[in-house]
């Protein structure tokens, strides 16, 4: 059997979040194939399969989630109900992007919960912890990372896209 280096060790664990992000790109290009919408409507497919996809992991294990969150998210290391909770806020989000649903309110509460998470991964980061990452439940070992700060970031900044899009077009 082959020794991994260091590198491609931390590829290895990473792989199941690539999978994950490219079947939310190629799902979403393929809603959007044939029809005459542009990117603003990828970028609610694939933000909707995105979040649909993590809270599904999430659900498979509630109580296994929501130890690993609280460890580092700073609503959740307050309120356990939140940890409880949260895979239903991505679920509601996720469904929300799909449907075309309340977009200002969806894209609003995005940027919220993204926003707070990035904060509580900063945090968690900037001490040091070796934590794993609570994104893909107990169904996956992925470490939190800048990997996890990326994702919250990418998610919030893709938010923030369509609410200034969506407002501009009043």
């Amino acid at each position: 059997m082959k020794k991994l280096n260091k590198k491609q060790g931390k590829l290895k664990r990473y792989w199941p979040l690539f999978i994950l992000v490219l079947i939310a790109v190629l799902a979403a290009a393929a809603l959007l194939h044939g029809t005459q919408q542009g990117f603003f409507a990828w970028m609610h497919y694939f933000m909707g399969i995105f979040l649909c996809q993590f809270a599904m992991l999430k659900l498979f294990h509630p109580s296994g989630f929501a130890d690993g969150f609280q460890k580092y998210d700073l609503v959740a290391k307050k309120f356990r109900s939140y940890a409880y909770l949260y895979p239903f806020i991505e679920l509601g989000l996720g469904l929300a992007y799909l449907s075309f649903i309340c977009p200002v309110i969806t894209y609003s509460i995005t940027i919220i919960v993204m926003g707070v998470g990035a904060v509580g991964v900063i945090g968690t980061l900037r001490k040091g912890l070796d934590l794993r990452c609570a994104c893909m439940g107990t169904v996956l070992d992925v470490p939190l990372s800048t990997v996890t700060l990326s994702e919250d970031i990418t998610m919030g900044v893709m938010a923030g896209i369509m609410l200034i899009g969506s407002l501009m077009q009043f």
